[in-house]
């Protein structure tokens, strides 16, 4: 066996090196054959950087991603060739679709065996070019540390997103000298023109009922404080989108809440009666506008990003400003003179008497919305909510009392079912906050088994689970547009999920009334380790309000006594 020259390193433990040098503190991954050079590389400095072993190589990207979402900081995965690899697609997918700052590395066969069809050899950079922020297949052990830190700007540089390194095996076990680099800042982010300054100041100023939109972008930049400060000055309204929920808090004085197909009734609806609608680090997505050709249809609409994509893709708007969102925002609201538009507040009033009359459904005692009440009254303001997908996600949406940023993680691009429980453990490990998901049992059947990583490690975790027996959702939509054909959507499993988390060490218990699970919930806010509590409810829930397919932002059903639409 060769020796090792004075001073030299080999790939793998110079990929580790790197990744202490990035700051990294934790990694989520998965050891396999064309890794285990890494993970021994890994082993070697436990000291100085933690591994967190999940069930499955898609929950450890989730659990990056929640810790992404979480930090702020760049999320890291790590996963064998083949089928390890391919198990990170929809994680990667995930975090692109909500601008995530992500950096997977996976092994691959040696660099001579590549194309040969060679035991778990798969071209993982070809796979998830369309979605990955950028890719690198390392050829040279020489260029490995830099092409790493070129990884991490990437990442977090203008809109975050995932980035995938690929690394041959022989490659790993390369010698290399590792020479220690600085952290690598963000690529400089331009400035919006001081003329679009201006000019976004005029328009709001003429404006006389203007509403503040804001998305993820605004949520990750910490932007609320500027945000209420704008609002205060235009004497404006805000609504956010999905991923713009935790930018301000819930109850601020002027926040409708989310707009969109589930989004809450006063927000829709002023949405669609403003004169002038300013997108802040949003990207007007088919959930949010509905039928574009009518959103918007009276008002003048702004748009503040740092991709330049996302201007005009979706919307036509008079003025789209490419550059710092903070910047930018806070120029724009130091030269905004005071505004007051009484008649406009007025109509807001009527909205929110509106929305407030026609409620929360409540069809039983134990309903969504109560259930949230409760976690509303038991949680505290550190408390970290994450969601899965379907109408669990969209009932927190709508009723989850959040006070400060980062503290609400869902998948709201790709809709990923089966995404919570990894995000969850990912943010409790990075935050070191308790954190509690809600799921539904048809989100939470597909990746439980990372209620093993949850008990190893005794992440703080609490599991609501909302168990009506269908595809809640989708039940919704075949109930009003398809005459009641419950085609795959009613589950019929003979699931005991509460004896399911106690095989896996979780504590657990099945509620039936508020007050149950108002006690079970107290409890395990408590616990070292997790908890689920598995809540029974109507199979028939709906999530209202819902938007007509195809329908403007206020063409809402708000009642199911209007369910005769197909």
């Amino acid at each position: 066996m060769a020796r090792k020259k004075k001073n030299t390193i080999n790939g793998a433990q110079l990929t580790v090196q790197v990744l202490i040098e990035q700051g990294v503190q934790t990694v989520f991954g998965y050891p396999g054959g064309m890794v285990v050079d890494l993970y021994d590389a890994l082993y070697q400095s436990r000291d100085r950087i933690r591994h967190v072993l999940t069930a499955h190589e898609q929950g450890a990207a989730h659990a990056a991603d929640g810790y992404a979402r979480a930090t702020g900081r760049v999320g890291v995965v790590m996963a064998t060739s083949g089928p390890g690899a391919t198990n990170l697609v929809t994680g990667l997918a995930t975090a692109m679709l909500d601008s995530v700052p992500l950096v997977a590395i996976t092994g691959n066969v040696p660099t001579r065996l590549i194309g040969k069809d060679a035991f778990q050899e798969i071209n993982i950079t070809g796979i998830t070019l369309p979605i990955t922020k950028h890719n690198y297949f390392v050829q040279d052990v020489n260029e490995l540390a830099d092409t790493i830190r070129e990884a991490f700007q990437i990442a977090k540089s203008g809109r975050p997103g995932p980035v995938l390194i690929d690394i041959p095996k022989d490659i790993q076990l390369a010698d290399c000298v590792y020479e220690p680099q600085p952290v690598v800042e963000p690529f400089a982010t331009p400035k919006v023109p001081d003329d679009q300054i201006k000019q976004a100041v005029a328009l709001l100023q003429n404006a006389k009922r203007p509403y503040l939109y804001i998305g993820g972008g605004a949520a990750a930049c910490g932007l609320g404080d500027r945000i209420l400060a704008l609002a205060e000055k235009l004497d404006a309204c805000i609504g956010c989108s999905l991923m713009g929920l935790s930018a301000i808090p819930r109850r601020a004085p002027r926040f409708l809440g989310m707009e969109g197909m589930h989004g809450a009734l006063a927000a829709n609806l002023a949405m669609q009666q403003a004169d002038l609608i300013f997108g802040i680090g949003v990207r007007f997505s088919d959930r949010a506008t509905g039928n574009t050709d009518r959103f918007g249809k009276d008002a003048v609409i702004l748009q503040l990003d740092t991709d330049l994509s996302e201007i005009n893709k979706n919307v036509k708007v008079k003025l789209g400003m490419i550059g710092d969102i903070a910047e930018a925002l806070s120029a724009i609201a130091d030269a905004v003179a005071p505004q007051s538009h009484p008649q406009w507040q007025q109509t807001l009033l009527s909205l929110k008497a509106q929305q407030a009359a026609a409620g929360a459904v409540r069809t039983s005692p134990c309903s969504p919305a109560a259930l949230i009440d409760v976690i509303n009254h038991c949680k505290d303001d550190e408390t970290i909510i994450a969601t899965d997908v379907g109408q669990h996600q969209m009932w927190t949406a709508q009723s989850i009392a959040l006070s400060r940023p980062r503290k609400f993680i869902s998948s709201g691009g790709l809709g990923t079912m089966g995404f919570g429980l990894g995000a969850a453990i990912g943010a409790s490990i990075g935050t070191g906050c308790r954190a509690i998901l809600v799921t539904g049992d048809g989100s939470f059947g597909m990746n439980l088994t990372e209620l093993a990583t949850a008990v190893t490690y005794g992440v703080p975790v609490v599991i609501v689970l909302f168990n009506n027996g269908t595809l809640g959702l989708v039940r919704q939509t075949q109930r009003l547009f398809f005459n009641r054909r419950y085609a795959e959507t009613t589950l019929n499993r003979q699931t005991d999920f509460v004896r399911v988390a106690e095989a896996f060490g979780a504590n657990a218990q099945r509620v039936t009334d508020l007050d149950a699970f108002r006690a079970a919930l107290k409890t395990a806010l408590q616990a070292d380790g997790p908890t689920l509590i598995e809540v029974p409810i109507d199979i028939d829930e709906p999530v209202l309000p819902m938007r007509l397919p195809g329908g403007a932002v206020d063409e809402l059903i708000t009642d199911l006594s209007q369910e005769e639409l197909s």
